[in-house]
């Protein structure tokens, strides 16, 4: 059964940042009533404007956060600056903002990152998490849904898997996962509190900053710098657009059939790097490649099984990477025409 999401009240924690703003946006334009909740600490504004990093393309990447916190502003969607850390500070907005929906994306949404700094990931991700989930249970969430990651699987044991593939991951990001699977559900059996568990794949589109693979090869080709692939090209990523895991989100908010149920949400067909490479190459002719050791972190994955999904969803993404990725490459060169500035970025 379909809920109606006009008027319906979705707080996003986490919401400011790639996937959530894009989400809000979509959710506001479906006539829900959004609030975002974010500390713009993780891969935002505070993090790039502090100086006290290096991250590529610092300027760039100000540009596209100010684009989103711009386009979040525009379309009347409230951004609480408040880190989900603080669990009084959380309480006291949830309190206010009286959500029926959470849906949490707070992490530290980067698998290299976490295994460098598991410290502070663990707060980011799990901690935020905690807090989300006992807030919702004593003020009557109606429905949470949990963004995790095809990292939780590991070592896929065959070229696709669906929802029941075992667990069993590598580094520190694929097991905060799975611990915060583990949480939801558990919150669920304790305090009956629905959930929906969602896992995505190798994201990519519009303000991105996270340096997700397609992000980090079109800058890299925009710079007429070689693309660096991890071994030689043959490993296969379910590439998704991130048009269509808003779909997918906004279906498992939309319809009963999501509560308490764990959906992969992807394209659903793995592609290689090779391929994405050629793909790319088509807007760029003068692409070069460099090959460099494989991080052995890194699962080895391929698609993910969107059949459930399908059924009980209604899913329907409508993005292969010949689509999306021009569009993501057009994007890119949009902006950078607006910045009045050469084709290097």
């Amino acid at each position: 059964m379909k809920v109606e999401l006009r008027g319906r009240k979705i707080a996003i924690i986490g919401g400011a940042g790639f996937i959530g703003h894009t989400l809000g946006l979509a959710l506001k334009e479906q006539g829900a009533q959004v609030d975002i909740i974010d500390s713009l600490q993780v891969n935002n504004l505070l993090w790039f404007a502090s100086g006290t990093n290096d991250p590529v393309n610092r300027e760039l990447n100000l540009r596209m956060i100010n684009q989103r916190l711009e386009l979040l502003r525009t379309a009347g969607i409230t951004v609480h600056p408040q880190d989900a850390r603080d669990y009084h500070a959380l309480s006291r907005i949830l309190d206010q903002v009286k959500p029926q929906v959470i849906i949490h994306l707070a992490a530290v949404s980067h698998a290299g990152r976490s295994n460098k700094d598991p410290y502070s990931t663990f707060d980011h991700s799990l901690r935020t998490l905690e807090n989300a989930l006992d807030c919702a249970r004593s003020s009557g969430v109606e429905h949470f849904v949990f963004l995790s990651s095809s990292m939780a699987y590991g070592n896929f044991m065959t070229p696709s898997v669906d929802e029941d593939h075992p667990l069993n991951p590598i580094g520190i990001y694929g097991a905060l996962k799975v611990a915060g699977e583990k949480m939801v559900i558990a919150y669920q059996q304790v305090f009956g509190l629905p959930y929906t568990i969602l896992r995505p794949s190798a994201l990519y589109g519009p303000r991105c900053v996270s340096r997700r693979v397609i992000q980090i090869f079109i800058e890299a080709a925009l710079r007429e710098q070689p693309l660096r692939i991890d071994g030689d090209g043959a490993e296969r990523l379910d590439f998704t657009y991130i048009d269509d895991l808003v779909h997918g989100l906004i279906q498992a908010v939309a319809r009963d059939e999501s509560r308490n149920e764990i959906f992969n949400i992807t394209y659903g067909n793995a592609r290689t790097i090779s391929e994405a490479v050629e793909l790319l190459r088509l807007h760029f002719p003068d692409l070069k490649v460099q090959s460099v050791a494989r991080d052995e972190l890194m699962p080895f994955r391929g698609t993910l099984r969107i059949d459930k999904a399908v059924r009980l969803l209604e899913y329907a993404p409508t993005h292969p990477l010949e689509v999306g990725l021009p569009k993501y490459v057009n994007w890119y060169r949009s902006l950078l025409s607006e910045q009045s500035v050469p084709s290097g970025v």
